[in-house]
């Protein structure tokens, strides 16, 4: 008998003055004990709500309306709040999403394992429980505000494990960190897996991670369960053609040619019924009935999926490739970094955030600051656009304008001439305010348009980075994660600037959406002759767009020099760290040593090693 059941589960959003949403439509699958079940999806497709819901941790206006949870004989959606109180932590668990939230921020990290054995009339050894995530038994005496996103997130790892449970949903447990720490957190999870025989549900949009560590995979979408199937078997053999163009976004950054696919349109509106397949308007393979026929979820070659071509589906052209550009010398820089220092005081001592980097911007080039959280690129990110000032060295615009010493209206009219993209598309716009106030600021701040002129030219904007006029009166939360990162990209765009700063862009977006982000940045960036900064630590978009990368540690530069060359001929240590850390999808499909039949792809962006 399994572990876990899951049968029909239907969870519905009811807010009072809107159609009821439903996030969850049917959805059954089992969980072995000790099997590790991997479920991937895109933003909005409904993995969290099932999660939550198998824990029945919904909270208003969701609720739980139909279906059942079962998890080890005892029937979660009708037990009462004692008994169910009484299994969490003890025989289930969790890590929630965010590390920056799921630890109480006033109580000490020993404390809050110490209120989990009160709270199950047990003890524990709070040092040996830390110490099997590899962190030190001081630790417990400290504040979560005194850890680092990677060190939250492996206490809240060894919080969830504390009472030694059968089953643990991780939801989306690495999503913001680095590579190197993700790397990290991964393995302790895999060792303690096989210490201790815990069954996992695995909810995360990043595929790789999920390849890796899992025993099965299901794909979610639109709130149905489109495909179930081994991991092993799913990267040479997806399915549903949702499956297959999540497989193509992924790729490995030191491939001499890599193909990157985006699955064009976006997810259907779960508060309408829908007579066909939900995922018929975006699918390259799609026929006439798929529009008025819903398939069910059956069984198939080891698995199951839901499609009406399940397992014939055809290949069909690819479309939207990025074309490599050929190489040509830069020109005159629009910006140069010379011997950056920042140095910041920490009570009594001083930390050096950026130590003598070095580096120009060129019209038309892309360069790439890569590395972990805390090896200075956002400081830099910040010297470059005027908000910081270098402890020493310079940042030298144009003719041998000192950003470092400009003050009042000349660092404002500056800023006119460097913007910045901001890192999470959902903080990043007022969401008060229309989308054409949005735009329409810069335009009239740094620009002097009026009211009229500057509403013609916010609607050129939408057109530029792909987006109807229309969106100019809608709010941000009625925008995807993508179209709200189209918008601030426009913004950025609005005052005509000469440099554009992009920090970790892309980290907030599904992976099914990046490579369209990435294409949408590439063509600006050609076009218009800017020269943009771009921060991140993700190889694979720094591989795809940047003409050079630049690696940080510790605020310096370890390694520079033309993109092919740094990623596909690593030379330092550290960065093969990076490269070494990125999770892989071989070691799944491995598993059978079936590589045959690669992906379909629908949509992709190709870039090439230069010259």
């Amino acid at each position: 008998m399994a572990l876990l059941e899951v049968r029909n589960l239907s969870v519905t959003y009811s807010p009072r003055e809107a159609p009821p949403v439903r996030a969850v439509d049917q959805v059954s699958f089992d969980v072995a004990d000790g099997e590790f079940v991997g479920l991937l999806g895109e933003s909005g497709c409904g993995k969290t709500t099932l999660g939550n819901a198998v824990l029945r941790l919904l909270d208003r206006p969701a609720a739980i309306t139909g279906g059942s949870v079962v998890f080890d004989g005892t029937d979660i959606t009708s037990c009462p709040e004692e008994e169910l109180r009484s299994l969490r932590w003890a025989k289930l668990s969790t890590v929630f999403q965010s590390s920056m939230n799921s630890l109480n921020p006033v109580i000490t990290i020993g404390a809050q394992f110490e209120d989990a054995f009160r709270a199950h009339d047990t003890t524990g050894d709070v040092a040996a429980l830390l110490e099997t995530v590899s962190l030190e038994p001081s630790v417990a005496a400290r504040y979560p505000h005194e850890l680092s996103g990677g060190m939250k997130q492996r206490a809240a790892l060894a919080l969830a494990l504390a009472l030694r449970p059968r089953f643990v949903l991780l939801d989306e447990p690495t999503t913001g960190l680095d590579v190197v720490v993700q790397r990290r957190i991964l393995d302790h999870l895999r060792d303690l897996r096989a210490e201790l025989g815990f069954a996992v549900l695995f909810i995360s949009h990043d595929l790789g991670t999920v390849m890796e560590l899992a025993d099965r995979v299901m794909v979610m979408y639109a709130g149905e369960l489109v495909e179930d199937q081994p991991a092993a078997a799913m990267p040479a053999r997806p399915l549903h053609p949702y499956t297959r163009g999540l497989l193509g976004s992924y790729a490995d950054p030191r491939a001499p040619v890599i193909t990157v696919d985006y699955v064009p349109g976006r997810p259907p509106d779960l508060s309408v019924e829908h007579a066909g397949c939900r995922f018929a308007p975006r699918c390259p393979a799609v026929l006439g009935e798929c529009h008025t026929t819903h398939p069910d979820l059956l069984p198939l070659a080891g698995g199951s999926a839901r499609c009406l071509l399940a397992g014939q589906i055809p290949e069909t052209a690819t479309a939207g490739a990025f074309t490599p550009r050929p190489e040509a010398p830069p020109d005159d820089p629009v910006l140069s970094v010379r011997d950056a220092v920042k140095d910041y005081q920490v009570r009594r001592s001083v930390t050096r955030a950026v130590a003598g980097v070095s580096f120009d911007l060129h019209r038309g080039r892309v360069t790439a600051l890569v590395g972990q959280s805390g090896s200075g690129k956002t400081t830099l990110a910040r010297l470059v656009t005027g908000v910081e000032r270098p402890t020493s060295g310079s940042v030298t615009f144009h003719d041998g304008l000192d950003v470092g010493r400009l003050r009042g209206r000349r660092l404002r009219a500056y800023r006119r001439h460097v913007q910045l993209v901001f890192q999470d598309p959902f903080a990043a716009l007022n969401p008060t305010r229309t989308l054409g106030y949005a735009l329409s600021r810069p335009l009239r701040n740094h620009l002097g348009l009026s009211a009229a002129a500057a509403r013609d030219r916010a609607a050129g904007l939408l057109e530029t980075v792909g987006l109807p006029t229309q969106f100019l009166d809608k709010l941000p939360h009625q925008l995807s994660g993508g179209q709200r990162q189209r918008v601030v990209i426009a913004r950025a765009l609005a005052p005509e600037p000469q440099v554009v700063v992009a920090d970790e862009p892309l980290s907030m977006l599904d992976v099914s959406i990046r490579a369209e982000i990435l294409e949408l940045l590439d063509r600006l960036v050609r076009e218009r002759g800017i020269a943009m900064l771009y921060i991140t630590h993700d190889l694979l978009s720094a591989r795809l767009l940047a003409d050079e990368v630049l690696v940080l540690r510790n605020g310096q530069v370890v390694e520079s020099g033309p993109t092919m060359r740094v990623i596909g001929q690593a030379e330092h240590d550290y960065t093969r760290l990076l490269l070494d850390s990125i999770p892989n999808l071989a070691p799944a499909a491995n598993r059978d040593g079936d590589r045959a039949g690669g992906p379909h792809r629908p949509h992709s962006s190709t870039r090439t090693a230069p010259g």
